[in-house]
This record gives C-alpha cells, structure tokens and sequence, in this order.
C-alpha cells in the first residue's frame, strides 16, 4: 500500500502536464548510485500533451520509447536526444494520455563534487555550480541517468530514482518551449525567476515565424 506521502505526490501528478509542469518546480529528484546520491532541485520544467500536441513524442501514438509515457503517472520516461544526451520526463496525467513533463534544469542540492565530476565542470570556473544541471542533458548527466533508467517509478521508497515534494517558487515564469519546431509559440516552459540554473531560450530554425 502506498505510503500518505507518496499518494499525495501521485495526485499532484495525476493531472494534464500543463497543469503539474509549474508546480513541479522547487521539488527534488534524487538517485542513488553506488558511487553515491545526488539531488537537484528542479527550476525549469516544459509541458508536454500527447495526442494534443504536435511537439509531443507520443502524438501519433504509442511506440517502443514513448510506450511508458502511456502508463500510470510518475513513471519516468528516459529518451535519447538528437543521439548525444539524455533526457528525463515526468509521466502525468491518467493512464492512456501519454502527458509527460521533460525536466529542463535544476540546482544540485546534494553531492556537487560527484555531478562535477560527472559532468567534466573544473570547480575553478566562476559558474560551475549553477551550469552543473542547466538543460535537459546536463541535468541527467549531473545524476548519472541513462535508459537504463526508463520506467522506474519516481514515486517508490525502494526505487534508486525518486521525485520529492518541495517548495515552489514565490515568482513563476512562462513561455514558449525551447527548441521545438512544431507549436512552438506555446507559453507551456515554466521556470523559476531570476534563477541562474535556468537555461536560456532558443528558437528552433525550422519553427514558423511567430
């Protein structure tokens, strides 16, 4: 049976991604490696809603890497981006939805010097610790994730990667997504303001003219 605190999480989470996208902001995702934990405290998020939007991996339907995002809520969806890095989701939303919310940056909180190291960051630079996990891929590099690590359920005590409740920020930011060549314009990022871990906005090339 799931602890109190686990079946308030999965409520939180148990709505569209366009609503869980911002309060996941000021909550904490931690793993357990064995070569130690590592926690960050989310500050950007982006919104993503399945079979209502086009920038989705699962509009079309459900495939080999989007089939978790059709599964129950906070289960983690790992993906491969542009073949170079990782990136986390959220899965939100009832079963069936395929609503996810991609976890765009954070501050690591606990064990910098192993995201450092993770990430290749000398400790020397003026900005290290706040680039430790700005952008998606620097985010899961920072906490040692790979597809190894696709469906864990982030709201089980026993599972090596789990989303904590937090503290949401006072002042909240909105726009559009980063990088995304279709509804592009949609204000579905959020982020926490005048936080320095934020990564900075890109327009995709091939996006239409706003």
């Amino acid at each position: 049976m799931p602890s109190p605190q686990s079946s308030s999480e999965l409520a939180v989470l148990a709505r569209p991604a366009l609503e869980v996208a911002p309060d996941l902001l000021g909550w904490h995702l931690v793993h357990d490696a064995p070569e130690g934990r590592v926690a960050i405290r989310l500050t950007e998020t982006e919104a993503y809603e399945g079979a209502d939007d086009p920038a989705s991996h699962a509009y079309r339907g459900p495939t080999p890497r989007t089939q978790v995002m059709f599964e129950r809520p906070g289960l983690l969806y790992v993906y491969r981006s542009y073949g170079a890095h990782w990136a986390c989701n959220v899965v939100t939303g009832a079963a069936g939805l395929a609503s996810a919310v991609l976890l765009r940056a954070g501050a690591v909180v606990e064990a910098t010097a192993l995201a450092q190291r993770r990430r290749g960051l000398s400790r020397d630079l003026p900005d290290s610790v706040s680039r430790l996990a700005r952008g998606p891929g620097n985010l899961a590099s920072a906490l040692g994730l790979t597809g190894d690590h696709y469906g864990l359920d982030l709201l089980d005590a026993a599972s090596p990667v789990r989303l904590q409740r937090g503290r949401r920020p006072d002042v909240v930011r909105t726009g559009p997504r980063v990088g995304i060549s279709r509804a592009a314009d949609r204000p579905w990022r959020f982020w926490s303001a005048d936080d320095l871990t934020v990564s900075a906005y890109r327009r995709s090339p091939r996006a239409p003219a706003p």
